[in-house]
């Protein structure tokens, strides 16, 4: 399963990777997002727990997982390996790049799937990637946009 998801923002790169990267006030910035919590902090990310909705329709659905993080701010990337929840094993990258007067977020999830025999490619390509993965990555990216494009 791999899903991407992308974005102009009409903010300096800096400005923007700082609030991708700062992982720990996304309550705060995103409204789908119930917590997240620094388990292990370490000087170049650490473990983090995150727990966010997928809305369907009037309905929230919570979800929830554990990372090791990565944060190396001279390329402006966050990386993300999942270690906990239902997408163990998933890998993440946020690459924030200078691109016409403002920034290109790019979010790429790269997974092969739960540990379920027979069904776990149709479960990760057909219903958790695009459904889930993709529907709480685009929330998120479009928070980081606005809270990014309105930061003084």
């Amino acid at each position: 399963m791999r899903t991407v998801d992308e974005r102009q923002i009409a903010a300096a790169p800096d400005r923007v990777f700082q609030a991708a990267s700062d992982v720990l006030r996304w309550p705060e910035l995103l409204s789908h997002y119930r917590y997240v919590r620094m388990l292990e902090p370490r000087p170049d990310g650490g473990i983090v727990e995150m727990s966010a909705n997928r809305p369907f329709g009037p309905l929230d659905w919570p979800t929830w997982w554990a990372s090791e993080m990565w944060i190396d701010p001279d390329r402006r990337e966050v990386r993300y390996h999942h270690i906990r929840g239902i997408t163990r094993g998933m890998d993440v990258v946020w690459r924030v790049v200078p691109r016409d007067g403002g920034t290109f977020v790019t979010i790429v999830h790269e997974w092969a799937g739960p540990d379920w025999p027979v069904i776990r490619v149709p479960a990760a390509d057909w219903v958790i990637g695009p459904v889930f993965v993709h529907g709480i990555a685009s929330r998120t990216l479009a928070g980081i946009a606005r809270a990014a494009e309105r930061a003084p």
